[in-house]
């Protein structure tokens, strides 16, 4: 790997923790970019996930004033990602490597869908919200739900965020603030454990997960900072575009 690959793939973890701590699914940023230097999709999926979790703490402590309040319930739900994300790392590590490469182009597909309907979705839990007391009381399928999440998130979890945010977003009647700082911690602890087993068994590029961390951690502190600040059409176009792109070269190839 060259300075320049070193470099992008560095760009892409910023790129990938700033948008993960806004809204979700930055995996569609760094996955694809390390498929396009030739890191085997296997070896990419376990190095990427350990290298997003740094970024994913990073954007809970940059909302830890939206986490005031919520222990008990970051203890419940994360019990459940927990679970699952342990759950999905093992399905990845059991699972033949042809397997993972022919699931993945339906899971890129179904995260670029995902963060297009994306709007839509917001809009529908934000106006739930709007009509609804933010009285802090929980649906009981919250939990099942969190903790399937968690296992799409220890097997591959693009646009992990995206569906978290909805779930939670339906399910427990609280500001929109506030899930989503429990959305990072959710998300934190799913790919926190799968990161931990597959550095454990896994054949993981400690490199790759390096870079990848460092530039998630620092865009997972901005995307706390200034992520809602962004241009939303903008952002959700980039992320459209690469996966888009993955997809076709997943396709063709």
């Amino acid at each position: 790997m060259d300075l320049l690959q070193s470099a992008l793939i560095l760009l892409a973890g910023v790129g990938a923790g700033t948008i993960n701590a806004a809204v979700g699914s930055g995996t569609l940023i760094t996955f694809p970019t390390l498929l396009a230097f030739g890191v085997p999709p296997v070896t990419a999926n376990v190095s990427n996930t350990i290298g997003l979790v740094p970024g994913s703490l990073a954007g809970a402590w940059g909302y830890r004033r939206e986490l005031a309040g919520q222990r008990g319930r970051i203890l419940r739900f994360g019990v459940a990602a927990l679970i699952g994300g342990a759950a999905g790392a093992v399905l990845l590590l059991v699972l033949p490597p042809g397997a993972f490469e022919m699931i993945v182009p339906v899971l890129i597909g179904l995260g670029v869908l995902l963060v297009i309907t994306g709007p839509r979705i917001s809009a529908w839990v934000a106006k739930r919200h709007g009509e609804a007391p933010d009285d802090g009381s929980e649906r009981w399928w919250v939990w099942p739900s969190v903790a399937l999440l968690g296992v799409y998130g220890g097997y591959f979890g693009a646009a992990q965020g995206v569906l978290m945010i909805a779930i939670i977003g339906i399910g427990v009647a609280e500001s929109l603030q506030r899930l989503n700082a429990l959305k990072n911690i959710l998300v934190a602890i799913a790919n926190g454990i799968s990161g931990l087993i597959f550095a454990l068994v896994a054949d993981v590029d400690w490199k790759i997960a390096a870079l990848i961390a460092v530039g998630a951690t620092i865009g997972g502190l901005l995307g706390a900072r200034i992520g809602r600040k962004l241009p939303p059409v903008a952002l959700r176009a980039v992320i459209v575009v690469v996966g888009l792109t993955a997809l076709v070269a997943f396709l063709i190839g």
